[in-house]
């Protein structure tokens, strides 16, 4: 819900639009449709160059009468500041665009700015869809972003190291994973990655997610912020920051983090499935050696995976008949099973269409096992569950918390404040 303090913001926010380079409807040539993506998937992303070949592909086999132009938006955390900042405008960011399913992106279902696809999407196309993604993505019957891109978000381990400090297999336990830890450190190995900085401090805020769910289930996140297991896991992430981290880990964004793990510097990474497919991670001596694991519970419940929608499509709403049947053929052309599947191969990222594809690199094979577990319960990371406000503050918070400048209650307190109910 969009909150009196939002609306009080709205004057402020519409003059700070100005300053950015908004979307405006495409002047197209006569006999041609342009559609505006403003997309991230550009530059080093591991998606870029098979969103390259396949608008390419679409544009040459609609010459002259549909062309859809990439907006590059290499700047993630801009790029979402920019569709939030424009959706509460009440200005659609393109054409096409991609936005996180949050509890705050799920109140623009309820404007006229989104396209609703309920109508378009049926037959061979919604069949080809993960139902499940479907579903999570329908609200109050309104299917206004489709959903695209999905995740889980387990430990990454740096085979090699764990090897040279004398740790012999992955943990499975809380008591393995601090002995581990303690391992590293004696080999002068720093044992994880992590962050405060960005807007959603990444790969800690994944750390977290886990202890959360670990600790309260996988409704957790309908419980206050102030609840035991949210402090239980502040007194876990000041363990990790005090002890098991690098020393600019308060302040660092998600590049730092990586390149850190990236270097060989850290053994225990976290992040989504796209990373697979990064180049510079594939160049590295120690790929062959990355295993991928839960997080050990440091709570009572166990079978559990984060997991959640990490880029869902949407379209600007439009009167013109053309328009829209348009984007809805670009996005039948994205969402291909054949595009589908050229996308997971080549990224790495796992797209929420069954399009048969069967992994054969090694990194890959072992996310889709997670995928094929059974009983296990997927379960929201904190920013798909709370939304970015509540988010940006857990990283905030989160500084102040390592720092010594706020106890774990009071992080949790702070963090509850931001949270829309």
């Amino acid at each position: 819900m969009i909150t009196s303090k939002n609306r009080r913001a709205g004057l402020a926010i519409a003059i700070a639009l100005f300053a950015l380079p908004f979307f405006a409807p495409a002047q197209a040539p006569k006999g041609e449709i342009v559609l505006k993506w403003p997309c991230i998937w550009v530059g080093k992303d591991s998606k870029a160059p098979a969103i390259a070949e396949i608008v390419d592909s679409f544009n040459k086999a609609n010459a002259g009468k549909i062309r859809v132009e990439i907006e590059p938006q290499p700047d993630y955390n801009a790029y979402e500041q920019k569709v939030r900042t424009s959706l509460m405008a009440g200005v659609a960011p393109g054409d096409i665009f991609t936005l996180k399913l949050n509890a705050t992106t799920k109140d623009y279902y309820n404007n006229k700015l989104l396209m609703d696809f309920s109508k378009d999407f049926n037959g061979a196309w919604k069949a080809s869809f993960d139902a499940g993604a479907v579903a999570q993505s329908t609200v109050d019957g309104k299917l206004k972003t489709l959903p695209y891109e999905t995740a889980i978000l387990p430990l990454w381990y740096n085979g090699d190291l764990l090897k040279k400090a004398g740790v012999d297999k992955v943990p499975a336990t809380m008591p393995e994973l601090w002995a581990a830890m303690d391992k590293l450190k004696a080999a002068s190995i720093m044992p994880s990655s992590q962050m405060t900085g960005d807007t959603n401090a990444w790969t800690s805020m994944i750390w977290f997610s886990w202890f959360a769910a670990s600790y309260g289930g996988p409704k957790v996140w309908e419980k206050p912020f102030t609840d035991k297991a949210f402090v239980e896991s502040a007194k876990l992430m000041k363990k990790v920051f005090d002890s098991y981290t690098t020393p600019d880990a308060v302040g660092a964004s998600a590049g730092i983090s990586g390149g850190h793990f990236l270097a060989g510097r850290t053994a225990i990474f976290s992040n989504g499935p796209w990373y697979a497919g990064r180049a510079d991670l594939r160049a590295t001596s120690f790929f062959p050696s990355v295993t991928i694991a839960p997080m050990p519970p440091a709570g009572p419940n166990k079978n559990i995976i984060i997991s959640r929608l990490q880029a869902n499509i949407a379209a600007g709403e439009t009167k013109d008949k053309a328009r829209h049947e348009a984007i809805i053929s670009f996005l039948k052309f994205l969402t291909s099973k054949e595009n589908s599947a050229k996308m997971a191969q080549t990224s790495g990222a796992m797209i929420a269409v069954n399009s048969g594809y069967v992994p054969t690199d090694g990194l890959q094979k072992q996310f889709y096992a997670f995928v094929g577990q059974k009983g296990v319960i997927g379960v929201n990371d904190l920013e798909a569950a709370l939304g970015p406000e509540a988010t940006l503050e857990f990283g905030q918070q989160l500084g102040a918390l390592i720092l010594g400048k706020i106890s774990p209650e009071q992080f949790c307190a702070l963090v509850e404040k931001k949270i829309d109910r």
